[in-house]
């Protein structure tokens, strides 16, 4: 049937008025395959995405809850996080990439995938809409295409891009632009995903495209999301900028009179929402952006995105009081998979009274409840999310919308672990903030299906289940990167979990003083100490920090717990990033060489100070 049957005058008209064979060859070949009941041709109209927001709740996608704006949206119970057995990079025969991707030869499952599609959205509605990755009329954005039978994907994809309806008007015609095909499949009596099973996620490097099927956790369902970043990195690599899974973030310090901007990447559940969020700072971004060279010399970034799709675990007022509030009050906000009860939603590690009962993503639940396999059910999933704009936030960059982006100054690697890394150390030039940035360790989270909590996993940038080229080509872009700008950001690793008998050595809220360090250095107001790993912070100056910003003290003893090098725990990490990049091809010379030295740097203190720990105050 011709795709013009399934849909009315205005939708074909707004179809028609982007002047795209292209786009009107997808739209026609997937409502062949998918056999929609109708198709909606949605624009960058207020009214068209206030019917979006409608339709999600008429299709009890999403249930309105008390506070105005605010809705509750539920993925099936075995649908709670990225998929990354089953997200699949598709290349051809006898092509490799790297033994840690996911990959499946590409004509097969393009095969596999077609005959999942076929007639997937019978009896549905397929919405086709238009997003652009980045600011509207700028050199770094992207046009991307989204078809999909979900209103609620539709309506997520709303707060969190900007609207791509006019941009495409401006491709004059063209195919530059990535496109993605998305079905929740065959539906339980809950409105989940029911053929979880046949979940797929397929990656088209060479269609500039994705296929995902029988899923509706936004992870794996937003096309725009993680699954754009696959596609945006080779088109990077290609063209020689950067596609990176960061935040941006604008550092203010009361009494300076200065915005600087950092980029960061961390893993899930390192911290990386909350330190863009960090109280009296300005956010661009906490999640993907786009980094070019401008023209005069200095790294540009962009914030790939409009909208923040955050864990909510732990969020709390003492601990997170922006994100917290945002959370409370009105506006338009997507909850997912967390517990509600009478209209109000709760989380874990919200730091408030809980009910015993409610609904949550494992249906009807009560204390005590346990699944299929026995397990008992928390009030709510770990990876329980909000999704909101970033516009909505008291403290939103002006710059968010720039077309031009804003200067880099510095950027920031987070890891996680109890025992080995202090909380904040400045690489010792972009070589080794590189070297720093591809060794980046993380235990486990509850944002990957069937990770064990707790275990240790190396995560190059963050970015390693996203990157569709060879680690060795992806690291040797960083180091050519860095030596084309005339002024390199500087590079800072961090990780805010250093534990003493299974306590925290810091508060949440510390990470702002590592961040006035950082900026500080930045500006150069801190002299440094110079350690094996890179450059550390004297004591005086972070006594001087906690009290501006805290108005607390800030202890020698504390100091030298956090800031000691642990000699052995450092060189166990070395050894286990050694032994994975052996198994890559191609590393830089001038990676392996940075690790080389950071070795004999601790072999050689620990020869020196005669000891396995070595106080900052040795140094």
């Amino acid at each position: 049937m011709n795709w013009k049957e399934l849909t009315d005058s205005k939708s074909i008209a707004k179809l028609e008025a982007i002047g795209n064979k292209h786009v009107e060859e997808i739209v026609a070949k997937y409502s062949e395959l998918c056999m929609p009941e109708k198709i909606i041709i949605f624009d960058d109209s207020k009214e068209d995405m206030e019917k979006v927001r409608k339709l999600a709740v008429e299709k009890k996608e999403e249930m309105p809850l008390t506070i105005k704006g605010h809705t509750i949206h539920y993925d099936g119970y075995y649908d709670q996080g990225r998929d990354a057995a089953n997200t699949k990079i598709l290349l051809k025969k006898g092509v490799h990439i790297s033994k840690k991707l996911v990959t499946g030869e590409r004509e097969e499952c393009l095969e596999e995938v077609y005959k999942i599609l076929e007639g997937i959205m019978k009896g549905k509605e397929m919405f086709v809409r238009f997003y652009c990755l980045g600011p509207q009329k700028s050199k770094f954005s992207l046009c991307a295409l989204q078809i999909t039978d979900s209103a609620y994907v539709s309506h997520s994809e709303d707060i969190l891009y900007r609207q791509g309806y006019e941009e495409f008007k401006r491709l004059n015609g063209g195919k530059n632009f990535f496109y993605f095909i998305h079905s929740a499949g065959e539906l339980n009596e809950d409105g989940t995903s029911k053929n979880v099973d046949k979940r797929r996620i397929y990656i088209d490097l060479e269609g500039n495209r994705v296929y995902t099927v029988n899923n509706q956790y936004a992870g794996n369902s937003v096309g725009l999301k993680k699954l754009a970043l696959r596609l945006a990195i080779k088109k990077s690599h290609e063209e020689d900028w950067l596609c990176e899974h960061m935040f941006v973030l604008g550092a203010q310090r009361p009494g300076k009179g200065r915005t600087t901007y950092f980029s960061g990447a961390f893993p899930s559940a390192c911290g990386k929402t909350s330190t863009a969020m960090i109280p009296g700072q300005k956010i661009i971004g906490d999640d993907i952006a786009y980094i070019r060279i401008g023209d005069d010399g200095t790294a540009y970034a962009v914030n790939v995105e409009q909208g923040i799709f955050g864990i909510i675990e732990d969020v709390n007022a003492n601990d997170d009081p922006l994100i917290y509030h945002t959370l409370t009050t009105p506006r338009e906000l997507i909850f997912s998979n967390i517990l509600t009860n009478n209209g109000k939603p709760y989380w874990l590690g919200m730091k408030s009274e809980t009910p015993l009962e409610g609904r949550n993503h494992s249906g009807q639940w009560s204390v005590g409840k346990k699944d299929a396999a026995g397990k008992e059910i928390a009030l709510a999933h770990k990876n329980a999310r909000y999704t909101m704009r970033i516009k909505e936030l008291p403290n939103a960059d002006s710059k968010i919308d720039d077309p031009n982006g804003v200067p880099i100054s510095g950027i920031i690697y987070g890891g996680r672990d109890s025992d080995t890394s202090p909380p904040v150390v400045e690489s010792l030039g972009w070589a080794h903030g590189v070297f720093i940035g591809a060794a980046v360790e993380s235990e486990t989270t509850a944002a990957k299906v069937g990770g064990v909590l707790g275990t240790r996993t190396h995560d190059p940038m963050a970015n390693l289940d996203f990157l569709v080229v060879p680690l060795g080509t992806y690291i040797k872009n960083h180091l050519r990167f860095g030596e084309n700008l005339s002024l390199p950001p500087k590079i800072f690793a961090t990780n805010y979990f250093l534990k003493e008998e299974g306590n925290y050595l810091n508060d949440k809220v510390d990470k702002k003083v590592w961040l006035y360090w950082m900026e500080g250095r930045i500006h150069g107001e801190y002299k440094a100490i110079n350690t094996p790993i890179g450059l550390i912070p004297y004591y005086e100056d972070l006594k001087e920090i906690y009290r501006e910003s805290f108005g607390k003290d800030f202890s020698k003893e504390a100091y030298e717990k956090l800031f000691s090098i642990r000699v052995h725990k450092l060189v166990e990490r070395l050894d286990r990033i050694e032994a994975i990049y052996a198994q890559e091809q191609s590393i830089p010379q001038a990676f392996k060489h940075q690790l080389s030295q950071q070795h004999h740097r601790l072999e050689e203190a620990k020869k020196q100070y005669g000891k396995e720990t070595i106080s900052p105050f040795d140094f």
